[in-house]
């Protein structure tokens, strides 16, 4: 039985402690993957991956290490593509999950959003992070850790 692992995109992450508290709370390593600024821990279920400065290297190196059954972190919907082709269960940070059913549409609605910022159509304004969010998210990890939990122990 291979337990699953939490990779979390950690640039820009609001949710980092929230990441920690529940994957210890399940036995489960939790890494954090970022460019830097974040402190090491001395935890060994916590691990802390620098990687090159570089557009998606964060990605790239979460893509790489990711396995089946495995848990990212992310608000990043190209990364949460990837790692769904790889068979991960993906979380944005708000505690929506990307699945298979749903990523189709939110690279799709990226990609208009983009291109209506690109002519002036819309500001390049993203809701900010809520209480409610971090609620959401906090009870959709734990829930998501559990089911991966039960489904390495199949």
């Amino acid at each position: 039985m291979i337990e699953p692992i939490i990779f979390v995109d950690a640039d820009a992450c609001p949710v980092k402690d929230e990441a920690r508290r529940v994957a210890e709370r399940l036995g489960l390593v939790v890494t954090f993957v970022s460019n830097g600024g974040i402190r090491p821990s001395r935890d060994p279920m916590v691990r802390v991956v620098v990687v090159p400065a570089g557009a998606d290297a964060a990605d790239d190196w979460i893509v790489e290490q990711a396995r089946s059954n495995d848990i990212v972190l992310t608000a990043d919907i190209p990364l949460a593509s990837r790692a769904i082709d790889k068979g991960c269960h993906v979380l944005g940070f708000t505690g929506k999950p990307f699945t298979p059913a749903s990523i189709g549409m939110a690279l799709a609605m990226r990609d208009l959003k983009q291109h209506l910022r690109e002519t002036g159509e819309i500001a390049g304004h993203n809701p900010g992070f809520r209480p409610a969010d971090r609620s959401a998210f906090l009870g959709a990890l734990d829930a998501l850790g559990r089911r991966a939990k039960s489904l390495a122990g199949k």
